[in-house]
């Protein structure tokens, strides 16, 4: 039977290694988009970039509503949903600081500095969701 993450043991699992998020936005019409993200926490909040052209960039400057999936594909099976409303911000160098924490999550942190140059310029957002639930189970085959 699937068991309730603590608040401890949720923010292990959506922290550990590179594991990628899959994130739901609300399109024009009321209909969800899901990506992928890589993201980070901070604190109470969930931190990501994104193209401020791209689908979910267009999505959250107009409905900040989101849910994030993050899952562990393998038995016995775990995942957290997330879910808030996002604030948007192009300030530079806190998306340039952020871009590069993010990338040195997923690709090394001899890379991080690479990251955060290519994904703190003009045209990209910095996403940060305040935390509002958390639906969050472990062993869910036992």
């Amino acid at each position: 039977m699937a068991q309730k993450m603590t608040d401890e043991e949720w923010r292990a699992f959506v922290s550990h290694g590179t594991r990628t998020g899959k994130l739901s936005t609300v399109r024009a019409d009321g209909s969800p988009h899901v990506a992928p993200i890589w993201f980070l926490l901070d604190g109470d909040d969930l931190i990501f970039n994104t193209g401020k052209d791209t689908v979910k960039g267009r999505n959250l400057a107009r409905d900040g509503r989101v849910a994030l999936c993050v899952d562990d594909d393998r038995p016995p099976y775990a995942y957290v949903v997330l879910r808030g409303r996002a604030r948007i911000s192009e300030d530079l160098d806190e998306l340039r600081l952020w871009a590069g924490r993010i990338g040195g999550r997923y690709m090394g942190e001899e890379r991080a500095e690479e990251f955060g140059a290519r994904n703190g310029v003009p045209g990209e957002l910095l996403v940060r969701v305040r935390i509002e639930k958390v639906l969050a189970e472990a062993s869910v085959s036992d």
